[in-house]
Parts: C-alpha cells; structure tokens; sequence
C-alpha cells in the first residue's frame, strides 16, 4: 500500500476498498517502526491526523473531495501550522508553536489531505546535507551511512521510506532538488511566487520557494495543483494563472528541444552520473525530442553569487529571532545586551551563526557595494543566460548534483565541498526559473536525480516531460530495502 500513487489510493478511498483511518493508521505504524532508523521526523501529529482522516472519510462518503482527499502526507517544518510545533530545525524555535496557518499547509488541508507530522531538515533551510539540524542527522533510506541531502532531507527520506505518500518542502539554493536527487524520488522547485511564502519561516526571501515532493511526477502534480495559485498575503506572489497541471501529463514530447548546458558536464563531475544523466537524455531522444548543446556562461559564479546574497537576506531575515518576543530566550540575563546575545548563540547553531556573519558583513557600511550589489549584479548575468538559453529551446538538462549521497560527517569540516555540492542547482534559485529533480538511475549503489529546468510558470511543462519519462523508465518505483520491512 505504501508504495501505491495518489491517484491510485485516491480510488481506492473512493471506492471503499480502504479508509483513510485506516490508510493514515497505516503509515503511522510505518513512521513508528522505521523511523528511529531514519530520524526523517520532530514532530508526529497521530492524535491530529486520526481526526483529520476521519473528517476526508466522512467528506468522502458524500461524494466531495479532492484528489488529495484521505491522502497522508508531511510538512517540511518551516511550515507555519497552526498549533503545532514548528521549530525550523533549531534550537531557536524548540518551543514555538504558531497561532497561524501558512498557506501552503491550509490549501493542503483545505483539500483534504492528512498531516502525519512536520519532518526534520537543516537550521532554518541552511545546509545540503540535513546534518545541521538541532534535532540530530537524517540518514538516507538507501544506506544509512549516507546523508540524504538537505535542506529537505527528512520530506525526502520520509517519501523515499514510504512513510508517506507525498510531502512538502522548500528550495532556496537547490534543497528539494538535491534532496530528491540523492534519495530517488521526484522534487519540484516552481517559479519564484509560483507558491505562496506565507507563513513559511523565511532563509532567503528572494530565493525562498516551496514545492512538492513525491515518488512520481503525477503526485507531484496533484499536490502542486493544491499549493500553487495567488496569495493577497504574500507580496511576492505571482498573480499569474494556473496551469492544469494534471491534465498536461501526457502530453507527447515530439519535437521537444533539450538544451544540455556544457558547462554542467565538465571538472567535478562523477563519471557515472554523467553516463546516467546522457543515458536518460536518450530515453528522451526515442520519445521524439531533439538535443542540442548550449551555453550557461556564468554557471561558475553562482556559488559566490548565491553565498553573499542568501546569507545577507538571512542576516536580515533572523534579526527577529532576540529571545524577546517569541524562540529561545536565555536563563537569567544581566541586562538587554547580555539577553539578546546570548539568546542567539544559544539558539542558533554553528552553520546559521556563519552564515548570519557572512551576511552581515556582506551588508555593512564599506561593503555593501564590493559584495551585495556585485552579486545581485551577477545574478542578473544568469538570469540573462537562462532567459536566452530558454529562447532556444524547451528545457534545459543536466545533473542534480555532482556526485551521489556522500557519507555522514564526510563535509561537514569542508565547507567549500559542501556548498560545491550546490553548483548545478544554485543558478535556477537566482534565476527564479522552475526545476525539478527526476529519478534517473543508479551510481556507486546510490540514486541519480536528473535536473530538469524550464522557462517561468512552465511548471506543467516540467510535470510533463518527467511523466512521459516515467512511462518509458521505473527508476521512481524503486524501493529502498529496509522501507519493506515494516
């Protein structure tokens, strides 16, 4: 049952042959025997998600509902849900519980899924590996030894586990992309305001994105169908129509136009996931598409670009977290100075405190013109290389990551090698292009994701392309081998 789709458990719940009760007490049971293994979630909601299944059943005995309608899910736990915790992956927010709901978590709701819990990820969205977490590592259900990426790695273990059936998540510099990629199932990062930021803890808020993460494009697409639209309370938010992202799936691909960037194909690249990553661009080619090799000049100064930015926006973004009004506060402090800075070393972790350093100085009188404005000057450079790539052709493609899952601890003293892990992803955040990340085979006993990108708003384009791939391949419908043993 685990391994079945959305829309496969969403005519079963129709037809009776299951409840949700009994669909959510499954994968309850699930999370509570697998994931001591895997550490994928902080919280589980079993008191809240027995409710709530109990209302999509009695919604779906009177002919209502949506797709999503019964369907156990998790929220990355940045998500603001109302009165339950929501910690960010930090110590910060260890006892924060919001009097809110984000949008995306009340579409999802509103729709009629059913919250497991909220997973684990990285400190405020800040790593490519979930072992910057306050509540301890993730591992990856395909070999626990090995990390499962970040910052979404506990929505991606939790999916690729079978603990649930899809779940939420957010890519700032690459972080449902990577994750998705190392874990072997299907992310997707939308267009810059495609979904709405509301409620959702913010890291970068020029380069934050929520998305979907499921086994397979057309999960993905029943979910992003729920979270994706206009939001008045999000001034950043797209006012840009809908597509019908599942209608599109099928959609032929004769005469598709691939780009493959050749700057994704040169030094730091393992071998084996470029032979991967050209042997899905040929499945491509039997389904009619045509490839032509373009150029993404200034590939190569998006880590610099994205590690003055992003850290600048944090800086700005977390000055709020000063133990007066909501997070952590320190025990017993001499005076207001004293409060608020032991407030913060106390509750933030190592990672965050660089990166808030980083930004800040970024910012500061003197050098706010050598570094913030040069790298959005740069980030405007990229842009231009995607906006004419995109010109000439339909989609771009190339690898997730440079290599499969590294082991846990294996960067963690290197962090120029963690965040050269982000060099194919980094790029389309400073665009705000959408990307996902599709199963495309195995290297080194490890998932390879593909990296698809396209041109703004063509979300339904990108769902299409890695569902017709998913017709001709089962890279997506592997399963790790301890998810069977519950």
């Amino acid at each position: 049952m685990f391994e079945q789709s959305i829309s496969t458990l969403a005519k079963k719940l129709r037809n009776k042959d299951i409840s949700s009760v009994e669909l959510t007490r499954l994968f309850l049971k699930r999370i509570a025997t697998l994931d001591p293994q895997l550490n994928s979630f902080i919280t589980v909601s079993e008191q809240q998600a027995l409710e709530q299944a109990a209302a999509a059943d009695i919604l779906l005995s009177s002919g209502k509902g949506s797709s999503l309608t019964g369907i156990p899910i998790a929220h990355k736990d940045l998500f603001c849900t109302e009165g339950t915790l929501t910690t960010c992956g930090s110590k910060m927010l260890n006892n924060f519980i919001p009097p809110y709901e984000s949008t995306v978590t009340s579409r999802i709701q509103e729709a009629g899924a059913v919250m497991l819990g909220k997973t684990n990820m990285d400190e405020f969205a800040m790593g490519s590996s979930n072992e910057n977490s306050f509540y301890g590592a993730v591992k990856n259900p395909w070999n626990l030894d090995m990390v499962p990426g970040g910052s979404s790695g506990g929505s991606a273990a939790a999916v690729a586990a079978g603990l649930v059936v899809a779940a939420t998540g957010t890519d700032t510099g690459g972080s449902i992309r990577q994750p998705a990629s190392f874990c072997g199932i299907t992310g997707l990062k939308p267009t810059y305001g495609r979904v709405s930021r509301f409620g959702m803890i913010a890291y970068a808020s020029s380069l934050d994105q929520g998305g979907p993460m499921a086994k397979s494009a057309e999960d993905c697409a029943h979910l992003l169908q729920a979270m994706a639209g206009f939001d008045e309370k999000d001034s950043t938010s797209s006012e840009t129509p809908n597509d019908d992202y599942i209608s599109n799936l099928n959609t032929p691909l004769t005469g598709l136009k691939i780009g493959l960037p050749k700057e994704y194909f040169g030094e730091g690249l393992d071998p084996k996931v470029a032979d991967i990553i050209m042997t899905a661009v040929k499945e491509f080619e039997k389904m009619g598409a045509i490839v032509k090799e373009i150029s993404l000049p200034n590939l190569q100064l998006s880590i610099p670009s994205y590690y003055v930015i992003a850290p600048s926006e944090a800086s700005s973004n977390l000055s709020r977290f000063d133990g007066v009004r909501f997070g952590h506060r320190c025990d017993d402090p001499k005076d207001l100075l004293d409060m608020y800075n032991r407030s913060r070393a106390e509750g933030f972790g190592t990672e965050v405190q660089k990166r808030i350093m980083v930004g800040t100085y970024a910012l500061s009188e003197g050098y706010y013109d050598a570094y913030y404005l040069k790298a959005q000057k740069i980030r405007r450079l990229i842009k231009e290389d995607f906006v004419k790539a995109l010109s000439e052709v339909d989609v771009i493609m190339g690898p997730v990551a440079p290599t499969t899952a590294f082991g846990l601890g294996s960067k963690t003293s290197d962090p120029v090698a963690m965040y050269l892990e982000d060099i194919y992803t980094l790029s389309v955040n400073l665009a705000g292009i959408p990307a996902m990340s599709i199963p495309a085979g195995f290297a080194n006993g490890m998932p390879v994701g593909l990296q698809v990108m396209g041109n703004y708003f063509a979300e339904a384009k990108l769902l299409n392309v890695a569902h017709q791939y998913q017709q001709n391949t089962d890279w997506h419908l592997q399963t790790p081998t301890m998810a069977k043993g519950a």
